[in-house]
């Protein structure tokens, strides 16, 4: 798979890299640009709430779909197209933010086309990454959204500064479109013929799309047709499957709700201009990149090393991390100044990112396989918490304000960044109760 000096499968990590930097530099500039738009409007926060929010409803309805659609058809092709999509809508719609149902459109489109690629990815990524190397894979590759989402953060304020709020549409779009002509010159499938052990490692030509709807099964070094059936019911119904899913949904309540509304917080909390917070404004995505491959790095090592099994490599990363991002988050809004904000902030994110070891690689571990649908699936649920969290933080700063409680206040974000907390002590319980490292789908 490529030469030796650079095998072509470091290529395909490398190039999935880029695509989630790229993503997350779309979804914080959307926050940012709407933010500075709104504010702009007067819109109210619990307005604000529900059109952020929107893209969650298209994401959640296209998980599941989307690793069906990467199983059948290929992750790669899906990847692109899904791309194009997203890419295209922000080209040629108008941030106006009075325009609610065109915003709601729009951001409902951008949402559907981004579902389709994680599972995309994590289909991928089985297919081209042996078992030994792919908690620092994942890893590496879910950290191009941190750092997507600290370049964002670093430079989209000032170009809605200078340019406007329409110019981070057009400026995402553009990086779009060079990453799909990027993928489509580079990407391939990974070749048959260097795969004889695809079967039994867990990827590669076991898990590529077939004419006629079947794949090649390897018995003895013999090419058999096997018609794949996705095991559902158990799926829905395995407890370690569970455990990913209600960790999936903690992260991404925590990581939705600093991600959409961090810049509110800063602004109207502690009455600071992000344009004035400098680079600093970058440190927690940043320390979710750097915290995010360190994870990857170690659990490999905690496993190759036969140190500790793969089950207790899992648990270990994800208890940590939770643990400690949810002491963080809460302590957050007595943190009165920039700087301290800036680290609560920091080591929530960082330490949830070093959790992603723990459960986001679990459903490769566990279903090698089915991969891309475990992924939608689970993805789903971190969707839905998108939806749930991003919205219901507008109505408690809105119900704030209404008990005349002043925004720059502790009391007023107590609750907003409590839950995040309290979910992430849950959810790491959870895991180490239902979790396994183990292979339990064929």
């Amino acid at each position: 798979m490529g030469s030796s000096r650079f095998p072509k499968r470091y290529l395909i990590v490398f190039l999935t890299f880029i695509c989630t930097s790229v993503c997350y530099i779309e979804r914080v500039g959307f926050s940012i640009a709407y933010t500075a738009a709104a504010d702009a409007a007067g819109v109210n926060q619990t307005s604000k709430g529900v059109i952020l929010s929107t893209f969650y409803y298209g994401y959640a309805c296209s998980q599941v779909p989307g690793g069906w659609a990467a199983q059948k058809i290929g992750g790669r092709r899906v990847l692109l197209l899904s791309f194009l999509l997203w890419s295209l809508t922000c080209a040629f719609v108008p941030l106006d933010p009075n325009r609610t149902m065109v915003l709601v459109i729009a951001r409902l489109l951008v949402g559907v086309a981004q579902g389709f690629i994680f599972p995309s990815i994590h289909t991928v990524l089985a297919q081209w990454v042996p078992p030994h190397e792919r908690s620092r894979s994942v890893s590496f590759t879910t950290s191009g959204m941190y750092l997507g989402a600290a370049t964002g953060m670093l430079m989209l304020p000032s170009l809605v500064k200078y340019k406007g709020p329409q110019s981070v549409f057009l400026a995402e779009a553009a990086l779009g479109a060079m990453w799909s002509l990027l993928w489509f010159s580079y990407a391939v499938d990974p070749p048959r013929s260097e795969h004889p052990k695809a079967t039994a490692s867990g990827f590669g030509e076991s898990l590529l799309p077939m004419k006629g709807s079947s794949k090649m099964k390897v018995e003895n070094g013999v090419h058999s047709a096997k018609n794949p059936t996705i095991p559902w019911k158990r799926i829905v119904m395995s407890l370690p499957v569970w455990a990913i899913v209600v960790n999936n949904f903690t992260f991404h309540y925590a990581l939705y709700v600093l991600m959409n509304w961090l810049p509110t917080y800063f602004e109207l909390g502690l009455e600071i201009s992000l344009q004035e917070m400098g680079s600093s404004k970058m440190m927690p995505y940043l320390n979710m990149f750097i915290f995010s491959n360190i994870g990857g790095v170690l659990a490999d090592h905690l496993v190759t090393r036969r140190i500790l099994s793969i089950t207790k490599t899992r648990k270990l990363l994800n208890t940590v991390g939770f643990i400690v991002a949810s002491l963080a988050l809460m302590a957050l809004p007595y943190f009165r100044t920039s700087g301290g904000a800036l680290f609560c902030s920091s080591v929530a994110l960082g330490f949830l990112a070093l959790g992603r070891a723990g459960f986001a690689v679990n459903h490769m571990d566990i279903a090698p396989r089915y991969a891309g649908i475990i992924m939608g699936v689970s993805n789903t649920a971190g969707t839905l918490a998108g939806i749930v969290g991003v919205d219901l933080t507008g109505r408690l700063l809105e119900a704030a304000k209404d008990a005349q409680l002043d925004l720059t206040s502790p009391e007023s974000w107590t609750a907003v960044f409590s839950i995040p907390g309290l979910l992430c002590i849950f959810s790491s319980f959870v895991f180490l109760a239902l979790s396994t490292g183990e292979r339990i789908f064929d």
